[in-house]
């Protein structure tokens, strides 16, 4: 996922772009960690010839081991699958990823469908995922439990450049509190 400064830039191929590790570690290490438990997937993990899978690299720096799946068929992932057509119904406390954007509204339906109950669905989106039409619907009955915002503007790229946009990690539980959503800020 990437916002870019300029309307010009092309797509990457299923919208894959590597989540920088150290801000997943900055995410674990200030509140994370408290919603990391139980047996992990990442459905979306990404990884290729030259760049490593960012979460399971991330949450093993944690003392953590997921499961992984991947689309795209030059992944490291240990299955090569659509995520959005697999059973995984009941199988993980956790699911945690950076989702296509453009498929990330199925990406969270799914995955609270599929997270065990007492759950959690963590997933890196751009902060302004909250203001949407489209998904204002879903978002008006299940609002995330935390917001996590990531103060400094991320790089997807090599080139260093970063995003027009900042980004969060937004945590759903499998059953809503009904509570306002916590709203966190990591330090720049």
């Amino acid at each position: 996922m990437s916002s870019t400064k300029s309307n010009s830039t092309k797509r990457i191929p299923n919208d894959y772009y590597v989540t920088p590790v150290d801000e997943i570690d900055k995410f674990l290490s200030f509140h994370g960690k408290s919603f990391v438990k139980g047996k992990i997937l990442d459905p979306a993990a990404g990884g290729d010839i030259t760049t490593n899978m960012s979460y399971p690299l991330a949450l093993a720096r944690f003392g953590y081991s997921c499961d992984t799946l991947d689309i795209r068929p030059d992944s490291k992932a240990a299955i090569v699958t659509d995520y959005l057509k697999t059973d995984c119904k009941g199988q993980y406390s956790t699911i945690i990823t950076n989702p296509p954007f453009c498929q990330a509204l199925d990406f969270i339906k799914k995955g609270l469908d599929d997270v065990k109950a007492g759950g959690h669905v963590i997933y890196l989106l751009r902060l302004n995922f909250l203001g949407s039409e489209k998904r204002n619907p879903f978002l008006m009955k299940h609002m995330p439990k935390a917001i996590v915002v990531h103060s400094r503007r991320m790089s997807f790229t090599n080139d260093g450049h970063t995003d027009s946009i900042e980004y969060a990690h937004f945590i759903w539980s499998k059953e809503p509190s009904g509570k306002p959503t916590e709203l966190y800020l990591l330090p720049y």
